[in-house]
């Protein structure tokens, strides 16, 4: 498939509405399921493989902006799977509100990970990365501190894969998407951090001298995410 991906809407409003849809609570399952017919996204030209097909075991995520949309979507489908065991078992001692706060965020993430599902398949058949198996062995879902610290990882290390993946875009609207996922991650990891630790919702090293919020390459992100996904990804050759 060809690297130059282009919005079908007349503009990268029209482009982009899925995601200015209010999230409520109980809405939570109606817009993860309605977000699968609501983008608009096409691809053109066919010059360049964006295969997600396994290789000796390991699966590639694939070339071009495709291949930074599947990228994404891993990482969403990872998110999305902790916040909804979260929600599903919650840790015995979580404090006044954060029950409310995980199942808000579990609501954001079902919702990101269904907007990339739905374009990759729409508009790419056959190059949609295939439904990844979470290992969550090394968290303990019934203690707050365990959920809590994962998030922040979690967290943390999606606000660095979309800085990275940035400069990977080719297409503008996808730009503009990942830009507004990206605020929202921040506003994930603030919140877990100063649960954790008051006042450490913008400490080094995660913005540095600079005010710069930390950028990871996909290759790096994928290394630190591996040990919670049981398939093993290739990142490669995201974005080239």
């Amino acid at each position: 498939m060809s690297d130059n991906l282009q919005p079908r809407g007349a503009d990268d409003t029209t482009f982009a509405q899925p995601l200015y849809t209010p999230i409520k609570r109980r809405s939570f399952f109606m817009y993860a399921g309605a977000t699968a017919g609501a983008t608009a996204l096409v691809l053109a030209g066919c010059s360049k493989d964006s295969d997600t097909t396994p290789t000796s075991s390991t699966i590639s995520l694939g070339t071009g902006d495709v291949g930074v949309l599947n990228y994404a979507y891993a990482l969403e489908q990872l998110e999305a799977a902790f916040y909804a065991k979260v929600v599903a078992t919650p840790a015995t001692d979580f404090q006044t509100g954060e029950l409310a706060y995980f199942t808000e965020v579990a609501a954001h993430e079902a919702i990101h990970r269904n907007f990339f599902k739905a374009a990759i398949t729409r508009d790419a058949p056959g190059k949609l990365l295939q439904d990844l198996t979470p290992n969550f062995t090394s968290i303990d879902f019934t203690k707050r501190l365990s959920v809590l610290t994962t998030a922040q990882t979690f967290e943390d290390l999606g606000v660095a894969a979309y800085n990275g993946a940035g400069i990977l875009i080719k297409t503008g609207a996808y730009l503009v998407i990942a830009g507004q996922i990206v605020s929202v991650e921040a506003r994930h990891a603030a919140y877990v951090r100063e649960r954790l630790a008051i006042n450490t919702f913008s400490s080094s090293p995660q913005i540095d001298a600079n005010g710069l919020d930390k950028a990871m390459m996909p290759v790096d992100v994928i290394a630190a995410a591996q040990a919670f996904i049981t398939e093993k990804l290739d990142a490669s050759t995201v974005g080239k």
